[in-house]
């Protein structure tokens, strides 16, 4: 019988040797860990460079339809290919200035932007700026004063190829310099309007963000055959080269459903990697920075590193031998 009184709490005496064995925690399999690991592989692979493009590769980022994630594409995709050792220019084409923001450079009125070098005919050398803690990333900004370019480029004498002109004699001049670019990107605003055919006409290959939601397929049709028209009558080079699954939940069937009709209707040109939905991705913009500066660990910070790898293996020149080890062990 025991003493205790009734209702007493009865305490048993644990044996600790026991069950510190038994539940002991390897910290490596923790999520924080995993996470951290992550981070400083993403990190690390800074001295494992991805294997240089043989020309410049001027990729058009475009989708009328808003909030499917070309600014968020764009800047993270240019991070991801600048932390792998490569030369990459980001131009921002949308009045809102996003891009500049998320990439921390000044954009405010007044300041030297895309708009003087659509309008004014200024060099594109003269408003390219660096772009701070990531080596060989460099950005073209937009002010506010590009809202009223597209109505000013009308009057204007070969309007549609202005951009085209000033970014091959950048890229040209870069390239007498010995330091050639190897990615440009191009971020458009949501609209098919002059701003949209210039970024055409200087880019050889468009690359679209899709959303996996049924609304972020209309008008895709209506984009595919600008694209088309541009080919025709503009940029006989311009070609859809790559489509890119963003925002992505994995747990709605929606989603998959989505993705499979995408990639049903045009094969290989979308990259196997999807976007997953993120709140890391949607906070880095708030501190003017790419998810990959913010929490190189996150999901989304990984997949977009995924994905600009895929980008640069497919037509980004020969794949190297650590590259290969890299493909074998996982990503990113």
């Amino acid at each position: 019988m025991s003493n205790e009184p009734a209702g007493a709490e009865v305490v048993i005496p644990l044996r600790t040797a026991d069950v510190s064995r038994e539940t002991s925690l390897d910290v490596n399999e923790t999520p924080i860990a995993a996470a951290a690991a992550s981070a400083a592989q993403l990190l690390g692979r800074r001295t494992q460079p991805w294997p240089r493009p043989g020309h410049t590769r001027v990729l058009t980022v475009a989708n009328q339809k808003g909030g499917v994630g070309k600014t968020t594409s764009t800047v993270n995709l240019a991070a991801s290919l600048a932390l792998h050792g490569l030369r990459v220019l980001v131009i921002d084409l949308d009045p809102q200035g996003n891009a500049s923001t998320a990439l921390a450079v000044p954009h405010q009125a007044g300041t030297p932007s895309i708009y003087e070098v659509l309008v004014e005919g200024m060099a594109l050398a003269d408003v390219v700026q660096p772009v701070s803690g990531l080596a060989g990333l460099t950005a073209v900004p937009a002010t506010i004063d590009l809202a009223g370019a597209e109505i000013e480029l009308v009057s204007l004498v070969a309007r549609e190829s202005r951009l085209q002109r000033a970014l091959t004699a950048y890229l040209g001049a870069q390239t007498e310099r010995g330091e050639p670019i190897d990615y440009v990107l191009i971020d458009c605003p949501p609209s098919l309007g002059l701003l949209t055919v210039n970024a055409f006409v200087a880019g050889v290959e468009v690359l679209i963000p899709i959303q996996c939601e049924y609304y972020a397929l209309e008008g895709l049709g209506q984009l595919i055959r600008n694209v088309e028209l541009v080919q025709a009558h503009l940029n006989p080079t311009l070609h859809v080269s790559t489509i890119l699954l963003t925002m992505h939940d994995a747990r709605t069937r929606l989603a998959s459903q989505v993705a499979d009709e995408v990639r049903d209707h045009f094969g290989e040109v979308v990259l196997a990697t999807a976007i997953p939905r993120s709140v890391r991705v949607s906070e880095a913009p708030s501190y003017s920075q790419t998810v990959l500066t913010y929490d190189p660990g996150s999901s989304g910070a990984l997949s977009y590193v995924e994905a600009a790898r895929e980008l640069a293996h497919r037509t980004g020149g020969e794949t190297t031998a650590n590259d290969r080890s890299v493909n074998e062990e996982g990503s990113p």
